[in-house]
């Protein structure tokens, strides 16, 4: 005999309609809509502006470099022309040297003095001292580099400067500051390194901050202290900032124009001449728009270059927490 099993049908689940859009759905939609215009109204000024006082000279600038032009007469064609001509001139030349002495000795000068006194603030000082600091260091970055070169020249002034009056207290004789190549370029780079290290400066604080104290601690059961704790643990930690210290530090220093066109105007000879300078001087003083136009251009390319050369090597020396 066979017993047969009712068979149970499981019971079909309802299928749920698909809500149409409510009011308060539609409201969110348009109001991310208004959102992103919004945001695109806010930039709109600032895309503007760099279009119309940034990206729109350079090209100008990379077309010009191609003619031969002195505003009076109309543009003419000349090619590579002011490109060979430019990399033969002695002048030209003996600026680029300068620039990439300068960038050399100053940006190293620059980067180790805000990393030490970056150190020194944000482990020695209390939390009023550091604002103080902040406050202090980054001060010379808002003033006018035309108005502080000014001020040094008179400072370093061979005849009746403070420099020297210190010195001769001291029972130094006086020292040609701004007459002599070695001692002119010593006081340009004083002068630039004073103005922008206090941005270094904070990069370097920021970055010090966000280093974890826990990652001290536990270097410190290691014995990793004193000097040890920044060589293994501060030094690579802090590389990420230190690369972008690095990068914009030796971009302003290629640009360098107001400090040594103020204190030596370039002299003694062409000690202290600059790229810059002689972009200036071509275009401004011999209406030689072409051939500034072409220093720029290489210039820019040299910029673009060492940029690139530091990003590059970065994914070897930058470490990422």
């Amino acid at each position: 005999m066979s017993t047969t099993i009712p068979r149970r049908d499981r019971p079909k689940q309802a299928v749920k309609p698909v809500k149409p859009a409510t009011p308060a759905t539609s409201q969110t939609a348009s109001g991310r809509h208004s959102q992103r215009w919004l945001a695109w109204i806010f930039l709109a000024p600032t895309i503007l502006g760099m279009g119309l006082f940034t990206l729109v000279p350079i090209a100008a600038s990379v077309v010009l470099a191609f003619f031969r032009w002195d505003i009076i007469s109309a543009p003419t064609f000349v090619g590579f022309d002011n490109f060979a001509e430019v990399v033969q001139d002695p002048t030209v030349r003996v600026s680029f040297l300068n620039t990439i002495v300068f960038v050399i000795v100053a940006v190293s000068f620059q980067l180790g003095l805000a990393l030490a006194l970056a150190v020194m603030v944000q482990e020695k000082m209390p939390s009023w001292l550091r604002t103080f600091f902040r406050s202090a260091f980054f001060f010379p970055l808002i003033l006018s580099a035309a108005s502080v070169s000014i001020f040094m020249r008179y400072l370093f002034n061979e005849q009746f400067g403070v420099v020297n009056w210190f010195l001769s207290l001291a029972g130094i004789p006086s020292v040609p500051w701004l007459t002599t190549p070695g001692g002119s370029a010593a006081v340009v780079i004083l002068v630039y390194v004073w103005q922008n290290f206090g941005f270094s400066f904070l990069l370097f604080i920021g970055g010090l901050a966000s280093i974890p104290m826990e990652t001290y601690e536990a270097a410190a059961l290691d014995g990793a202290t004193g000097w040890r704790k920044h060589v293994y643990v501060t030094l690579p930690l802090l590389s990420p900032t230190t690369l972008l210290a690095s990068v914009m530090a030796i971009i302003s220093a290629l640009q360098v124009f107001d400090q040594p066109y103020v204190l030596t105007r370039g002299g003694p000879g062409d000690s202290t001449r600059t790229a810059v300078m002689v972009i200036f001087e071509s275009a401004f003083q011999r209406l030689e728009f072409g051939e500034a136009s072409a220093i720029g251009v290489i210039l820019t390319l040299i910029i673009m270059a060492i940029t690139a050369a530091q990003f590059r090597l970065s994914k070897r020396f930058v470490f990422y927490q």
